[in-house]
């Protein structure tokens, strides 16, 4: 299992059975009470499926009891809203993207969702986001999906959010081609647009991973700042002659005020989930390995997300 450790969960991943341990004897913070999480995610996705495993990992090491519910919609900002509110105290947790304390955020303007807002505790995982065609389409390469849209061919763009509907505006401007960008639900559709035949191309985040390996997708593009592990020959971004990326990360999060021990003790077990038994395989089988972030570095991620965020908004007006 490949994982990116960082800032103080870089202990809790590599000493796994002393944390556990420790909260087995009854050591350091436990919640008061049962922990609600919540999940922004649909039922039976990769992400939901990934929060319910963790929270049975961390169950399973030290007894909490922890509720998923789902409140789903407006891209994480439902969830957030509804976490904001509830006590600081360790029993609400939510499992959203980064994207929704950054794009999302600054879009739903009059919301109240800022980083501030919220007490990071650690990412889980990356997003594998590529650029991604059926192989039948006969395109091996991102220069060929842009010739044939030069030739002509009217390309159906299939994104799941308004960030990623502005960077393929960008993608499709910087190549001399408009797309038609079709907004979805989820990765999930996306996929099924693109092999049904009803979208040409799409925004997928780790999802197409086995059909990219069976040979039936093909990763035209990353729509990272770094190459895709699957596929690390396809062009960034940057080398399309776009500045901005699809950078992102699942990540949970606590409402402000979270005291420090609690904030540790969460973030030691989640993390330590997230890397551990059939949480750690699913992620690991599903966006590429468990990637670790968290104390100030998490802090500093959120709060670089949110005020980049305006200038993306910008560059696609």
């Amino acid at each position: 299992m490949k994982t990116l450790i960082k800032a103080a969960a870089a202990a809790a991943l590599l000493t796994a059975s002393t944390t556990t341990a420790s909260f087995a004897d009854g050591h350091g913070w436990k919640p008061e009470g049962p922990i609600k999480m919540i999940i922004a995610f649909a039922a039976g996705g990769g992400a939901d499926t990934s929060g319910r495993l963790i929270a049975d990992e961390v169950t399973a090491a030290t007894g909490w009891d922890i509720i998923p519910e789902q409140i789903t919609g407006k891209g994480g900002i439902n969830a957030l809203l509804a976490l904001k509110d509830m006590p600081a105290d360790g029993t609400s947790i939510a499992l959203v993207v980064t994207e929704s304390l950054g794009y999302n955020a600054v879009a739903a303007e009059g919301a109240g969702i800022t980083p501030g807002g919220f007490t990071g505790l650690t990412t889980t995982a990356g997003f594998q986001m590529g650029v991604v065609a059926k192989a039948d389409k006969g395109w091996a390469t991102f220069a060929d999906m842009i010739a044939a849209a030069k030739a002509g061919e009217d390309l159906s763009f299939g994104v799941m959010s308004p960030k990623l509907a502005d960077l393929a505006y960008l993608l499709g401007e910087a190549n001399g081609v408009e797309f038609n960008i079709v907004s979805v639900r989820g990765g999930k559709a996306v996929m099924n647009g693109v092999t049904a035949g009803d979208l040409d191309v799409g925004f997928m985040a780790g999802i197409q991973g086995k059909g990219v390996a069976s040979g039936d997708l093909v990763n035209l593009a990353s729509a990272l700042s770094e190459p895709l592990k699957q596929t690390p020959e396809a062009p960034k971004m940057s080398d399309l002659g776009v500045e901005f990326s699809a950078d992102g990360y699942f990540v949970f999060v606590a409402p402000a005020g979270l005291p420090d021990d609690a904030r540790k003790a969460l973030t030691d077990a989640l993390s330590t989930a997230a890397g551990t038994g059939k949480a750690g395989g699913m992620i690991e089988k599903a966006f590429g390995g468990t990637t670790i972030i968290t104390g100030d570095d998490l802090d500093a991620l959120l709060q670089s997300d949110y005020d980049s965020s305006g200038a993306l908004m910008k560059a696609a007006e």
